[in-house]
């Protein structure tokens, strides 16, 4: 038995020997039209992906950076009642995503002065609660497309594969032959196009829930300094 293995082993080595000149290259050449629009199009699909992923960490980390340095800052500020003054350090540091919220807060607090204390309150809580929204909008943008692409490349890839080995058997019906070396090319070709849908597929669907982690914390971060303005103007508006 093993020696049978052996040497059917050894035959497929001899059969598929001529597919190691094979390059990229050549791949390409012999794909016809369906397969080199499928791996075109998976190309597009990791450039803007890996756009998408570029543009989501270098924000991240900005709104990070800027929280720390903002939460410091305006603490001071509204220690001392200066609104005006927080706003201030808040507009300094528009790429942090609680400063968009608590701008947006103390803005609504400020021009709602004249009404009663609970329109007050109820006015600042709708302010925070559109502010998180539209900023929670904002870190999640291209993020959508990056799960489709995690979700669709394959099947793209697949899509290529399935042409691929269709053209190859279609080749044995044509040139009249059998054997490993009449399909080997065509299916070698068709396997690129799957490999080149993993490719995509795989960093799209790791980043996308690496980011979604992000904004899921970056969420908790901006509820959390909402009612604690909220507090704040309560607090505020007792004294």
């Amino acid at each position: 038995m093993l020696a049978s293995v052996h040497l059917w082993g050894f035959w497929l080595l001899q059969e598929a020997a001529p597919i190691v000149g094979w390059d990229l290259r050549s791949m390409w050449g012999a794909m016809g039209w369906p397969a080199r629009t499928v791996v075109i199009i998976l190309f597009v699909m990791s450039a803007w992906s890996v756009g998408v992923m570029i543009d989501r960490g270098i924000t991240y980390a900005a709104a990070r950076k800027q929280s720390r340095y903002f939460v410091q800052a305006v603490a001071g500020a509204l220690r001392e009642g200066k609104l005006d003054e927080a706003i201030r350090i808040a507009e300094r540091n528009k790429k942090s995503h609680i400063a968009k919220v608590v701008a947006s807060g103390l803005a609504d607090f400020q021009t709602s002065a004249g009404l009663p204390e609970d329109e007050i309150i109820e006015a600042s809580k709708r302010g925070l609660e559109r502010a998180v929204a539209i900023t929670h909008a904002e870190l999640k943008r291209g993020l959508g497309g990056l799960a489709t692409i995690g979700a669709t490349a394959p099947f793209v890839g697949l899509f290529g594969t399935v042409v691929g080995i269709i053209n190859a058997f279609r080749s044995i019906s044509v040139e009249k032959t059998t054997g490993l070396t009449a399909v080997a090319g065509g299916i070698a070709e068709a396997l690129v196009a799957t490999a080149i849908g993993l490719f995509v597929a795989v960093p799209a669907v790791m980043m996308y829930n690496y980011f979604t982690g992000k904004i899921e914390s970056f969420d908790v971060e901006m509820d959390n300094s909402s009612k604690e303005l909220i507090n704040y103007f309560i607090l505020r508006r007792k004294k």
